[in-house]
């Protein structure tokens, strides 16, 4: 397998620890902040981001999915008004986040549809061919081998399924980069550590948008594993990417 820089990006440079745990621990201690940082942050906007990545699986209506790095399980919730499947399933690192996220999910009584298990993006622990569609929302970033967890991915997929990700990227527009450089390096950390009392995380969060393959990089990735049909479509001025394959 390939190793992108990416990989080699880690919330604490001076720990020991391996990327995928430097991550669960990370998630874990902003967990109680993350889903109030995440609207604050974004103005809301990435409430929509996630909507318009989940409405790219409407033509297939899959109905058995799995959202992959789920966290507090945002999109697995969403997708339950927007797509009406049968099952879906959600795998994350981190306990913390899934137990937000299990809250959330019986609050809404949505337990006998959504189900939330500890799992890692590169040893899925399901069948060959078992979803319909998978999902990852701001979590291909933190996988500790890139390619291993995407190949991971497809083998879990069934036959003509489909693969949603979304993920940050950087904007090329002259001024509105500018911007969006500051905001990042300054703002995001700043803000993150008055709430949640992790700036690291939000450094963390800049540092590996800069160094993640994306656009045509990340749909030359899938394409190398073998999805088809690939395809990227830049939101709100390219801060953000919708990116698809199919099995």
């Amino acid at each position: 397998m390939t190793q992108f820089a990416h990989d080699t990006v880690v919330p604490s440079k001076g720990s020991d620890l391996s990327k995928k745990d430097q991550v669960a621990d990370m998630f874990n201690s902003i967990a109680y902040r993350y889903d109030f940082l995440n609207r604050f942050l974004s103005a809301g906007v990435d409430v929509w981001w996630r909507k318009k990545a989940i409405r790219e699986l409407k033509k297939l209506k899959p109905k058995n999915i799995l959202d992959v790095a789920t966290g507090t399980a945002d999109v697995a919730i969403m997708a339950t008004t927007l797509l009406d499947p049968e099952k879906i399933t959600g795998i994350d690192i981190s306990d913390g986040m899934l137990e937000i996220g299990r809250a959330k999910i019986k609050k809404k009584g949505l337990e006998k549809t959504i189900e939330l298990l500890n799992g890692d993006s590169e040893t899925i622990k399901f069948a060959d061919n078992s979803f319909d569609a998978v999902t990852v929302a701001f979590g291909v970033r933190n996988f500790e081998h890139l390619e291993k967890g995407l190949a991971e991915i497809k083998r879990v997929l069934k036959p003509g399924g489909k693969l949603v990700v979304l993920e940050f990227s950087q904007p090329k527009t002259t001024g509105v980069t500018q911007l969006y450089n500051v905001y990042m390096k300054l703002v995001a950390p700043n803000v993150g550590k008055i709430f949640s009392k992790n700036r690291n995380a939000y450094k963390y969060l800049d540092e590996s948008i800069k160094k993640f393959p994306e656009g045509k990089n990340f749909t030359l990735i899938l394409d190398n594993l073998g999805y088809t049909n690939t395809y990227c479509k830049p939101l709100s001025l390219g801060i953000c990417s919708i990116y698809c394959g199919e099995k």
